[in-house]
């Protein structure tokens, strides 16, 4: 049998845009958008200078720029700043079923190659989504395996997904695609202890990955060999990163077939996306009722066993997170700020907003209980049941997130989202030039015409 990484690697280098069915051009796009709209208010905060000047000072060649910045570095570099910008506020797309987000890997490196090489827009369009179907598929053979383990998908699938992108874009032969998805089993990393303290490497890890990913493309150009069998191996990536278990290769004999952008949900919340659900229930009950934070003597919610070490657990550490990052992970945090303010945006995540007392006293009556009936991670689904002080109950249930393929988000929608987060970074004149470009991307002759645009 062929080894899954040469497949993969034919399906990416005869990916042609002409084949692509429109409605995925078009999500692809939005999400292309939606990205860079992350990108650029991340930038104009302190991990986002973090990143940016250790971008600049690993330098290279002024070849690709760093997002929010007149910075150039080589595409490599480029890619550990704007994979972490991308992903920095967790503001970005999700497929559900393989938790995974795919414009911080997917795009940011096809941008950061294709400015490199001078390349089109529409090869910059053909490789983000030849990679986004790539790591959306390595994602999806092994659901739930990875975070079962203490390991972020995003980030270990991510490196496959970024190769696939600079690969398309450097022109990988048959022989050198199998020695760069080799190479990428051995780059690919992410643990998820930032659970335990709200610390940041979650941020860094989609910026990583594309940076493996990139390094080993460039090493498969040069001859450097990888393992054939990197997926299916005895020793591969998935009895490494998910242990023995029973595995869906056909997933990844589907590229081309069953298209995965479509799928991709965007988020209405700067937060964990599992989170989404919930928050919009509490959403509900906030407009419907709006029961008073301290007549609420407890609220309920129902959740699979999965999400629980994530967003659930330790509790007492949940309801009070002791950092705003940390805050993007607790559901009894972004449950309590939904319910007491009715919004959840960038300003409710911040260092002053996480001590608000009237907040943290209701997080204190937020707890779960397991349903096993929860088809997790195949569907995120949200409950929320509040017991006022008289006895009334109040409840809400939400079998998927807003945003996703079930409830889309109107373009319309996305693009205000795009403009609110761009507009922390750029003047109004740009950010509509920049739509208008990612509008038409693949008519634009080099990639260089949108890139220009975004340093303020």
């Amino acid at each position: 049998m062929e080894p899954y990484s040469q497949a993969i690697g034919r399906f990416v280098s005869g990916l042609r845009l002409a084949e692509v069915p429109a409605p995925v051009i078009d999500k692809a796009k939005l999400v292309f958008l939606d990205t860079l709209g992350v990108a650029l208010a991340s930038s104009t905060m302190d991990f986002g200078a973090m990143v940016t000047r250790v971008a600049q000072r690993l330098g290279g060649t002024a070849a690709s720029r760093v997002i929010g910045s007149p910075i150039k570095v080589a595409a490599a570099n480029a890619v550990i700043a704007n994979g972490t910008l991308a992903h920095g506020l967790d503001y970005d797309d999700t497929l559900e079923e393989a938790v995974v987000h795919t414009g911080s890997c997917a795009w940011m490196t096809a941008l950061a190659v294709g400015e490199e090489l001078g390349a089109s827009g529409a090869a910059v369009l053909e490789s983000a989504i030849a990679a986004t179907e790539v790591l959306c598929k390595v994602g999806l053979v092994a659901p739930g395996k990875f975070h079962a383990r203490g390991f972020h998908p995003t980030a270990i699938c991510s490196t496959f997904g970024a190769a696939a992108a600079a690969g398309k874009l450097y022109g990988l032969t048959a022989a050198q695609w199998s020695d760069a998805f080799g190479l990428c089993g051995s780059q690919s990393s992410g643990i998820i202890e930032y659970l335990a303290d709200g610390t940041w490497t979650k941020r860094l890890h989609p910026g990583w990955s594309a940076h493996g990913g990139v390094i080993a493309t460039l090493l498969a150009r040069e001859g450097f060999r990888g393992p054939g069998k990197v997926f299916e191996g005895t020793h591969g990536f998935f009895h490494a990163f998910g242990g023995q278990n029973d595995y869906r290769f056909e997933k990844l004999t589907e590229l081309g077939k069953q298209w995965e952008i479509p799928r991709l949900a965007f988020k209405s919340y700067p937060c964990g996306s599992i989170s989404h659900p919930y928050m919009d229930c509490a959403l509900k009950l906030k407009q419907k009722f709006s029961p008073a934070p301290e007549k609420i003597a407890e609220v309920v919610c129902r959740t699979a066993e999965g999400p629980v070490h994530r967003l659930w657990e330790p509790l007492a550490d949940k309801q009070r997170p002791v950092s705003s990052y940390g805050a993007k992970f607790s559901l009894p945090y972004s449950i309590a700020v939904m319910l007491v303010h009715g919004r959840a945006g960038l300003d409710e995540f911040t260092e002053e907003a996480i001590r608000d007392p009237i907040v943290l006293a209701l997080a204190r009556k937020v707890r779960y209980a397991l349903d096993p009936t929860i088809d997790y991670p195949r569907h995120f689904s949200g409950h929320v049941k509040i017991t006022v002080d008289d006895g009334t109950v109040l409840e809400e249930n939400q079998p998927h997130p807003r945003g996703g393929q079930e409830d889309p988000l109107p373009p319309e929608e996305i693009e205000k989202k795009f403009r609110a987060n761009a507009g922390l970074a750029l003047s109004a004149e740009k950010i509509e030039q920049i739509m208008a470009t990612a509008r038409r991307l693949e008519q634009v002759s080099a990639i260089s015409a949108l890139t220009d645009l975004l340093s303020p």
